[in-house]
């Protein structure tokens, strides 16, 4: 375990900060959610605020009191790590969990119902009905819209709206059905799937309210005033296509000269990356949830795509910016990538940074909000939010350099006074790209590093 890492990270969907075990109940939480999402490490002896390394009194009994109140605590027990880390004069208890193969864990005291906790961002969340029947089915390597809807027949399925989605790709003959998933096999009987019917059901919505893309433009930088809307309400494919076509109405255009006289076109927002943005949504919403579609918002400063859903359990935010991809929706993902709108899996993430970075737009922002899954894009005009001068890049460039220094150290580095660094140094930190290690505002020994895990997305 590189601690030195983990302590230059912020805290965040995989680790936490503990001052003590004072306190059960979070702890226990913390370490449930853990193990319902995807892993992760809980430090004792740090301030979850400052990151100043306050250490533990007596490691080892504070060792087998942390081991007790976990296997008291969470059913099915759970096997975590426990490691003593020495620092400095003091010590630091490292909890890890891994993501738990029996899904879902929860509190024991609380019980099954409501006992279930999630971790989005650095909070715990507890569980709702759906989500923790969506925890029990990825234990299971099962996918919801796989799963038979065993009150319906074949006929349920739109097979004109298969053939319509189908022209020029390929005929779909009616034991294709199968062959896509739309429809399978329940007892002795040809039954639509879930997926099916969300994708060519007859009656689509009123199976499934919320299986829709509601779309608006809005004034300023804020719901406060609204533009246009549009609620889209066909197919999954063709809202796919309607939705872009509602970004292309709502966002300006740019002119650029290029090859002498000769002007081209340049949108506001990556083309490429608002299309994977879409798909994205659309693909892996999770429609077990009920109450809110797929949000398309265009405001003047950027556009945010909204799926109901969190990651999948086991995924993280720097997974999928890894390219590490799991799909939610098989039937909905095995029928885009037919349809040629989904190419590699796991690519869809990097070539919307790569449209991003092209059009000299900052990199879009990833997160996990409440119980959903939120891409924001930023103008290419403007190339978004978080401006760098050249001194931050200096400051940022003989941290990373040195591998960390003090306030002084640093000032004479990049040759400003000592004040003029502090207050750089806060706004650094304060933007997540710079971190602080040390016992306290006063230590003498306090340095300054570069973020472990600088970048745009949630923390």
């Amino acid at each position: 375990m590189d601690f030195t890492r983990l302590i230059r990270s912020p805290e965040g969907k995989t680790l936490e900060f503990k001052r003590d075990l004072s306190s059960a109940g979070p702890i226990a939480r913390t370490a449930c959610a853990f193990a319902n999402t995807a892993g992760g490490t809980l430090l004792i002896g740090i301030e979850d605020r400052s990151s100043a390394v306050v250490g533990v009194q007596d490691p080892l009994n504070a060792e087998e009191r942390l081991a007790s109140m976990i296997a008291d605590s969470i059913t099915p027990r759970i096997l975590p790590d426990i490691d003593i880390i020495p620092w400095r004069d003091t010590h630091v208890i490292a909890l890890r969990v891994h993501p738990g193969p029996s899904r879902p864990y929860h509190l024991t005291q609380a019980g099954p119902e409501a006992g279930v906790y999630v971790r989005v961002g650095s909070t715990n969340r507890r569980a709702d009905a759906q989500l923790t029947a969506e925890l029990a089915r990825g234990a299971r390597n099962e996918s919801f819209d796989e799963q038979p809807l065993r009150d319906h027949g074949v006929d349920a399925i739109d097979r004109q709206a298969v053939r319509d989605a189908f022209a020029g790709v390929r005929e779909v003959r009616a034991r294709d059905l199968r062959t896509l998933r739309l429809t399978t096999e329940h007892q002795g009987r040809e039954v639509p799937t879930i997926g099916g019917l969300l994708l060519f059901g007859e009656q689509r919505l009123e199976h499934f309210p919320d299986a829709w893309v509601q779309a608006g433009r809005f004034k300023g930088a804020t719901k406060a005033a609204i533009v246009d809307s549009a609620d889209i309400r066909c197919h999954p494919h063709a809202a796919v296509e309607q939705a872009f076509a509602f970004v292309r109405r709502n966002t300006a255009l740019a002119f650029a000269v290029h090859g002498g006289a000769r002007r081209i076109e340049v949108p506001e927002y990556p083309p490429e990356a608002v299309r994977e943005a879409i798909i994205n949504a659309v693909v892996h919403a999770d429609y077990s949830q009920r109450g809110a579609p797929v949000r398309l918002a265009i405001y003047d400063d950027r556009l945010e795509v909204e799926s109901p859903g969190l990651l999948v359990p086991g995924l993280t935010i720097p997974d999928i910016l890894g390219g590490v991809s799991k799909v939610r929706n098989r039937v909905i993902a095995r029928v885009f990538r037919e349809l040629g709108l989904v190419e590699q899996w796991g690519s869809g993430i990097g070539r919307m940074r790569e449209a991003c970075a092209a059009a000299g737009a900052a990199p879009p922002l990833l997160e996990e909000v409440g119980t959903h899954f939120r891409v924001t894009l930023f103008s290419a005009r403007d190339g978004g939010p978080r401006p760098m001068d050249a001194l931050d890049s200096a400051t940022l460039e003989a941290l990373r350099s040195a591998e960390g220094l003090t306030t002084s150290e640093l000032a004479a580095e990049i040759g400003r006074t000592p004040r003029a660094t502090r207050n750089r140094l806060r706004r650094l930190v304060e933007l997540g790209l710079v971190v602080e290690l040390g016992s306290g505002p006063n230590d003498p020994h306090r340095r300054y590093f570069v973020a472990e895990e600088p970048g745009r997305y949630g923390r």
